[in-house]
C-alpha cells in the first residue's frame, strides 16, 4: 500500500480490524495507489459501480487506512442489529422526505462537522446507467468542500485515488471533467458501464 494519508484527514484506530482488512487484500492481490488531499473535509466518490464487490473492496480500502467515513443509506434500512452496525461503520440515515432533502441535509452536516469525508458512488445504483447522479457535486458547491475521486479497476485490481477537484464551475460542466476521469477504467460488469 503506497498511500499516505495527511493527519488532517479523518481517521478511526481499529488496529485490529485494520490489519485483517490490509492482509485481506493482499490476499485477492489488490493494491491501493495515490494520496488523500490535506484537507479535513471532502467528498469521495468511488466508481465504477457496477456490483455488491464495488462495495466490499471500498469497506475493505477504508477499514486498511483507517478511514473514518461518512456514507448515505435509506432510512429503512437503519433498523435491529443493522442499525449499530451501520452507524459504527459511518453510516446515516437519510430521510428523503426531509425539507431540505438529501443534499441540504448533507451540506448541513459538512457545516456542523469539524472533519468529514462523505463516501458515495456517482451512479447511484448498480444497474447500467448512462448518466450519473448530480448531487455529490451540488453538495460540494454549497459546502464548499472538495470532491476526490477514486477509480475502482478490477482487471488491475487497483484503487486510485486521483487528485481532489474543486467545484467551481457550472455543474453539468464539472460532471462532464470528473466522469472523464474514470476512463478506461475496467469495472467488475464492465457491460453496466
Amino acid at each position: 500500500m503506497k498511500s499516505e494519508i495527511p493527519s488532517q484527514v479523518p481517521r478511526t484506530s481499529y488496529k485490529l480490524v485494520r490489519n485483517i482488512a490490509v492482509k485481506t487484500l493482499s490476499l485477492f492481490g489488490w493494491k491501493i495507489t495515490g494520496n488523500f488531499p490535506q484537507e479535513k473535509k471532502f467528498i469521495l466518490i468511488v466508481a465504477p459501480h457496477t456490483s455488491n464487490w464495488d462495495f466490499i473492496i471500498s469497506m475493505l480500502v477504508m477499514l486498511s487506512l483507517n478511514l473514518k467515513i461518512t456514507f448515505m443509506g435509506k432510512k429503512s434500512i437503519f433498523i435491529g442489529p443493522f442499525k449499530w452496525l451501520l452507524t459504527k461503520l459511518g453510516g446515516i440515515a437519510i430521510d428523503r422526505a426531509h425539507s431540505q432533502g438529501v443534499a441540504g441535509q448533507m451540506v448541513s452536516l459538512f457545516e456542523q462537522q469539524e472533519k468529514m469525508i462523505l463516501g458515495l458512488s456517482p451512479e447511484g445504483t448498480r444497474s447500467k446507467t448512462t448518466q450519473w447522479k448530480t448531487g455529490f457535486l451540488v453538495i460540494a458547491k454549497k459546502a464548499k468542500v472538495p470532491v476526490v475521486p477514486i477509480r475502482l479497476d478490477f482487471l488491475k485490481k487497483e484503487v486510485e485515488i486521483l487528485p481532489m477537484y474543486q467545484v467551481n464551475k457550472d455543474i453539468d460542466e464539472a460532471l462532464l471533467d470528473i466522469k472523464s476521469k474514470f476512463d478506461g477504467v475496467c469495472a467488475k460488469n464492465p457491460q453496466l458501464v
